[in-house]
């Protein structure tokens, strides 16, 4: 199965013109599946603790007229995440898209950062302590939402659950690009799944790095970067389903 990673720019005049460039790179690959960043049709508004309704409210409808595009790609599968308005609480959450249902909603990011650049806890809600797994046309598939990248025990979980895919749609800094890569080898070692990032480009010359990481070992099959900011890798399933029978994932809790 062909699968995308990517880098897309916060500045939305950039990123139209890279939304042109990734459908004709997904186009030519024959990408099946994609995975795009942490909340991508607007600006990060977490960059600032400045909340406010009316802004959520506008990044909602932004991804709302960006999800009617999404057959562009040509892809099969899309994910990502997107902010949501549920039951008057807001939420960062994790969805799947084909053209036969539509977006669907998966997963709200639980495990919230509070620092300069990243007010998350001030701009929306903590969701549900809930790491549930979705079988995809493309895969079975499961959520860490950038932090939660960090509570491998959930991609423990996931792994025993047979998740084949877990996807980190991420908002991240390049400075600390190496420390993320290393915490998704983590997660693919943990849970003998694929591990797939995608994340936000800041400028046009730093890159925060994607990557599609293998089940087995963790090893790293390729990133994306300021040069190559889409990345498209053929990827056996299989491989994932095998791995959960060898160590460490076979040891018992």
């Amino acid at each position: 199965m062909k699968i995308t990673v990517c880098e897309l720019p916060n500045e939305r005049k950039a990123f139209e013109n890279a939304w042109a460039r990734l459908c004709e790179h997904c186009q030519k690959t024959q990408s099946e599946f994609i995975l795009l960043p942490e909340m991508p049709f607007e600006i990060w508004l977490p960059a600032t603790p400045d909340e406010s309704d009316a802004k959520w409210s506008a990044a909602i409808s932004a991804h709302d007229r960006w999800f009617e595009r999404l057959p562009e790609l040509g892809v099969e599968v899309v994910a990502g995440s997107r902010p949501a308005l549920i039951d008057n609480k807001r939420y960062n959450v994790g969805f799947v898209w084909t053209e036969a249902d539509g977006v669907m909603d998966i997963h709200a990011k639980h495990y919230l950062p509070e620092e300069p650049g990243f007010w998350e806890a001030t701009w929306y809600d903590r969701g549900p302590k809930e790491f549930r797994s979705f079988q995809t046309p493309k895969g079975k598939i499961g959520f860490l939402i950038c932090s939660e990248l960090w509570f491998n025990r959930h991609a423990r979980d996931y792994g025993l659950d047979g998740v084949q895919i877990i996807l980190s749609p991420r908002a991240t800094e390049s400075r600390t690009a190496d420390k993320w890569v290393m915490g998704g080898r983590v997660v693919s070692v943990v849970s003998g799944a694929y591990c797939l990032s995608s994340n936000w480009a800041w400028n046009s010359v730093d890159s925060a790095v994607g990557w599609i990481i293998e089940p087995e070992n963790g090893e790293v099959l390729g990133l994306t970067s300021a040069a190559q900011p889409f990345l498209t890798l053929d990827i056996d399933l299989d491989r994932a389903d095998q791995a959960k029978s060898s160590y460490p994932r076979y040891v018992l809790d």
